[in-house]
């Protein structure tokens, strides 16, 4: 239905914002000024204690501060009584005393329409979902079994299979007396070039519903079960329901999530978000099968201000992420944008959740870069700048890049950002000059000035004082580097190798590569370890106090190395349980200190001592090159740690 001009505007200025909000919320009365129209409540989209949920009266708006949902009293309407846009506007104009306007004749036949499509939607998707309970499932059924699709999951996902019939749905739907026109325009079934009755568009595919933000079934997403079908993703045609353009997979539940303060996470494919939600991402989507579109970004900032784009780390992933990157800057806005996480080794999110892990796929969300970050890896990757002609072409590019951004204050924030990013890649200051360089010593003689510290110098622990965490990055290098010498003693250690909270990306890859090969021969291991990491290997093994470290040389005996590598488990563990009570410890602290907090700082200290001088009987006396050893590699560590740089 098409509304008059200026109807919107009237039922906006009836309406008291305040009094649609308020019932849903409790406003703080310590906040809020009703007098002046400004309200403050906890937020009615995710959960808090805090009232960050500001309304506007005069203006009409309310916004929170915590989850940056927005709107005005249709929109709050909308989200909250999950309403269509026209219903919502009928509620606010009974609640007005507005007539709702005489219906468009044609708009009200195209409304009704679009609701029978629906409708037979819904029909065929209940179709589908008995089909794969049936005997010709079993293949579907063992496929989503073999991907970890519990039952629940395909409910919630509404999962369902279509045979291998030509005219299996047709004849369904007909059976319901749906007519076939309707099931044509539908995108459900085809008519033959050659005249007939209509044949199944989807056959031998696993079926994925696909709805909208209203809940309704607008398409079909359908995967073939044949490795030799034409097209492994088949989706619905356009119809006056279906855009694939402008359609997202899981756009509904999505919103509901974010707007309970989960984070947006565009994936690639239905399966990559079916992974994500259960593995407690729930506020993830996907385009259909292509770039992203326009209309699709716009939606995307409509859920969120900041979607996260998980894409594979391959080729083709890093070329989606820049085309999508170059389709959004001339659309920034302030507070919306984009990040970008891209996964290791060519994964895609379900890969790497079966993989690795729930915590694995939250690091990578959590470490997503800045669009400009991506931009600025396009323009300088494997380029040589060695001149002031490649210099100069380089800040030729990046200015035209930066001036495809409309909006003007992103536009100066890009260029700030870049030029600093540019002062990182070239070196930032230049002597200013006549500004003296070198000095004269004693006896008058000319002494050049001292070479500057390499890059890899200032950014070594060594550098700016070890402190607690650079003494753990020590101890998790000499674990590795003993479990990378004697890969057979991986699997005797492997629980606690695999719970080993690591700093280091790079201690990740090593400990992720030994883990998933623990149980191979040790040259087998040896030759994935160089392939997965072989530059990273090589600087663990050259650090100087694992260099030099009697376990990771090549003639150490086996069991010196697993006594070795059994010491410093246990004090590496001790080290971070002693730290973790003694912050618990200091919370407590910070209200009223009793005997527990005592007791428990006494407990952790004692546990530390234990682990890092053991006292050993004689049953369990390892001998002298035990003891040796521990006092050899304490040492070395305190060393390592003490050595400072002077100021």
């Amino acid at each position: 239905m098409s509304l008059p001009h200026g109807f919107l505007e009237e039922l906006r200025a009836r309406v008291s914002i305040s009094k649609v909000v308020g019932r849903k919320v409790t406003w703080d009365q310590r906040k809020s000024n009703q007098a002046k129209g400004d309200l403050w409540a906890p937020c009615p989209f995710h959960q808090e204690k805090t009232a960050s949920f500001h309304v506007d009266d005069r203006k009409g708006y309310y916004y929170c501060f915590g989850c940056h949902a927005k709107g005005d009293a249709l929109s709050f309407l909308r989200e909250t009584e999950n309403m269509g846009f026209m219903e919502a506007v009928e509620v606010l104009a009974r609640e007005a005393g507005m007539a709702m306007p005489a219906a468009d004749p044609r708009a009200a036949e195209a409304a009704d329409r679009r609701s029978e499509l629906a409708r037979v939607m819904d029909e065929a998707v209940r179709h589908y979902r008995l089909q794969l309970k049936t005997a010709a499932g079993a293949a579907a059924r063992d496929y989503l079994t073999r991907r970890k699709l519990g039952q629940g999951t395909q409910d919630r996902f509404e999962i369902g299979f279509a045979p291998d019939a030509r005219q299996g749905l047709f004849h369904a739907l007909r059976a319901k007396g749906i007519s076939a026109d309707l099931i044509v325009e539908a995108g459900l079934c085809a008519r033959p070039d050659g005249g007939g009755e209509p044949y199944d568009r989807f056959r031998d595919r696993i079926i994925y519903p696909i709805r909208d933000l209203r809940g309704r079934c607008t398409g079909l997403g359908g995967r073939a079960m044949d490795p030799g079908a034409r097209a492994k993703y088949l989706n619905s045609p356009e119809t006056p329901l279906f855009d694939k353009g402008r359609s997202l997979y899981n756009a509904g539940p999505a919103r509901e999530a974010c707007a309970k303060g989960a984070p947006l996470i565009v994936a690639e494919g239905y399966m990559d978000v079916i992974a994500l939600v259960e593995a407690g991402f729930a506020g993830a989507v996907a385009p259909l099968g292509t770039a992203i579109t326009e209309e699709q970004l716009r939606m995307l900032w409509r859920l969120h201000p900041e979607p996260v784009v998980a894409l594979d780390g391959d080729a083709a992933g890093i070329k989606a992420a820049l085309r999508l990157a170059d389709l959004a800057l001339p659309l920034l806005e302030a507070g919306q944008g984009l990040r970008f996480a891209i996964l290791p080794g060519g994964q895609d999110p379900d890969d790497l959740i079966r993989a690795e892990g729930v915590a694995a796929m939250a690091r990578i969300i959590e470490a997503a870069q800045p669009m400009v970050r991506l931009i600025w890896q396009r323009e300088t990757e494997g380029m040589v700048l060695d001149s002031p002609e490649r210099r100069a072409a380089l800040d030729k590019t990046l200015r035209a890049v930066i001036a495809r951004i409309g909006d003007p204050s992103i536009r100066s924030h890009y260029a700030a950002e870049i030029k600093e990013l540019r002062h990182e890649l070239f070196g930032t200051r230049r002597a200013r000059p006549g500004r003296r360089q070198g000095s004269r010593d004693a006896k008058g003689k000319w002494v050049p000035p001292p070479e500057p510290p390499r890059a890899s110098t200032l950014s070594s622990m060594l550098a700016g004082g070890l402190g607690p965490e650079g003494a753990e990055r020590l101890r998790e290098a000499m674990i590795l580097a003993i479990c990378a010498s004697h890969p057979t003693l991986v699997a005797e250690f492997e629980s606690q190798i695999e719970r080993l909270a690591l700093h280091a990306p790079a201690h990740e890859v090593l400990r992720n590569t030994l883990l998933r090969h623990c149980h191979e021969s040790p040259d087998q291991m040896r030759a994935h370890l160089a392939a997965a990491s072989g530059p990273e290997l090589e600087r663990l093994l050259a650090m100087p106090h694992v260099r030099i470290a009697p376990p990771v040389r090549a003639d150490a005996e086996p069991e010196f190395a697993r006594m070795c590598l059994a010491e410093e488990l246990a004090k590496l563990a001790a080290t971070r349980a002693a730290r973790a009570e003694i912050a618990d410890a200091a919370e407590d602290l910070a209200g009223l200190a009793d005997e527990g907090v005592t007791w428990r700082l006494a407990h952790a200290a004692r546990a530390r001592h234990q682990a890092e001088h053991p006292k050993l009987d004689e049953a369990a006396d390892l001998g002298e090159d035990r003891r040796a050893m521990s006092a050899f590699l304490q040492n070395l560590l305190d060393t390592q740690t003490a050595r400072k740089p002077k100021s």
